[in-house]
């Protein structure tokens, strides 16, 4: 079947193909006057015939824009900016600019920046999609773009429930989580709390699911009390580490879903007047710059921010050049990284009396 073009549409509209390329590329400035009852007539049409832009017939009639999208989902935390800076300069060494935006899945207005930045003139996207996962609309504008064969590429966890038929860099943190749940419960570690600080439901689920598991193949009890769901700031981290560590059985080691999380439960430690590690091991992710530089330094794991965001555009680039070429996955492994907050558990007549 035949697609529908800008002349099928002008002529159901009962308009010229060029009002047709106005309207659809929204570059009139004032310069053409289009009232608004034509414009809607267009956009009807459009809908009717499910007309869609080829991206890529765009760019060749009006020349690249040089321009990569990029969107993180927390603007907040090192990690993005790490991936950002990635992007950045593969980017850069390849002719082109980007154009960055933070899109928070709990953002209720998540949906309308993602499909704003689909109109957006690119070459090509490059996102962490997290808010995906919890927006049909957002999956929505996903399914328009690449209909319109905009190469993107996803940075993600694996994870074998979701396909959404892009170009993905892999990583995540089960391997590495088993790993340290491995140290920490040969230092005789057995009550290991989780800091589970998270925007939306399914991110961290590598850690938590990791963490489960590691204790179920010690056969050790999953002590629900240990595990403190919270939001993604400091003061989120910092009031669950609190929550834990004033049990009346508390955790001798705690695991933060993120280096950003670690630093609220290393001040919510030092309040108790409690040491890290001599009284609470402290574990985090990601291994952002100040996670060396933190008293006492901080254990953690890295996916390697920085080379996930070259990856991504070097993906990208290679989509760019050849369209038809098959969806491509590349596996970044993690690393884990002990430091000076992990230790062995304190013994049982070692005192915690800054806990009230």
């Amino acid at each position: 079947m035949k697609r529908p073009t800008q002349v099928d549409v002008a002529r159901l509209a009962g308009v010229s193909r060029a009002t047709v390329s106005y309207v659809i590329n929204d570059q009139t400035g004032g310069r053409v006057p289009i009232s608004e009852e034509t414009r809607q007539r267009v956009l009807e049409a459009i809908a009717e015939l499910d007309y869609v832009p080829d991206a890529r017939a765009q760019a060749f009639r009006s020349g690249s824009t040089k321009t990569i999208g990029l969107i993180i989902p927390d603007i907040h935390n090192p990690h993005f900016w790490e991936i950002a800076d990635g992007v950045e300069q593969e980017a850069r060494a390849a002719g082109y600019d980007i154009l960055l935006s933070s899109i928070p899945p709990e953002d209720k207005f998540a949906e309308d920046i993602f499909k704003h930045l689909s109109q957006r003139r690119i070459d090509g996207l490059v996102m962490v999609p997290s808010f995906i996962y919890q927006s049909e609309e957002s999956q929505k504008t996903l399914a328009y773009l690449l209909k319109r064969q905009l190469p993107i590429v996803g940075m993600m966890s694996d994870r074998g429930d979701v396909n959404y038929n892009i170009d993905r860099v892999v990583s995540d943190y089960r391997d590495t989580t088993i790993e340290v749940m491995t140290h920490l419960l040969s230092m005789q570690h057995q009550r290991i709390g989780l800091i589970y600080g998270i925007a939306v439901p399914d991110l961290g689920s590598d850690r938590l699911f990791a963490y489960r598991e590691s204790l179920e193949a010690a056969g050790l009890p999953i002590d629900p009390s240990l595990i403190i769901q919270c939001g993604p700031t400091i003061e989120d981290s910092y009031q669950a580490t609190r929550r834990l560590l004033e049990l009346p059985s508390p955790p001798t080691a705690l695991l933060a879903i993120n280096d950003f999380l670690a630093v609220g439960a290393l001040r919510a430690i030092s309040d108790l007047n409690l040491k890290v590690p001599q009284d609470v091991s402290l574990f985090g992710y990601d291994d952002v710059p100040f996670a060396r530089y933190l008293v006492p330094r901080l254990s953690t794991a890295s996916k390697n921010g920085e080379e996930m965001g070259r990856e991504a555009v070097r993906l990208l680039l290679a989509r760019l050049q050849d369209p038809d070429r098959p969806r491509q996955k590349i596996r970044l492994p993690a690393r884990l990284i002990l430091r000076e907050s992990t230790g062995p558990a304190p013994t049982p007549d070692s005192s915690r009396k800054g806990v009230s």
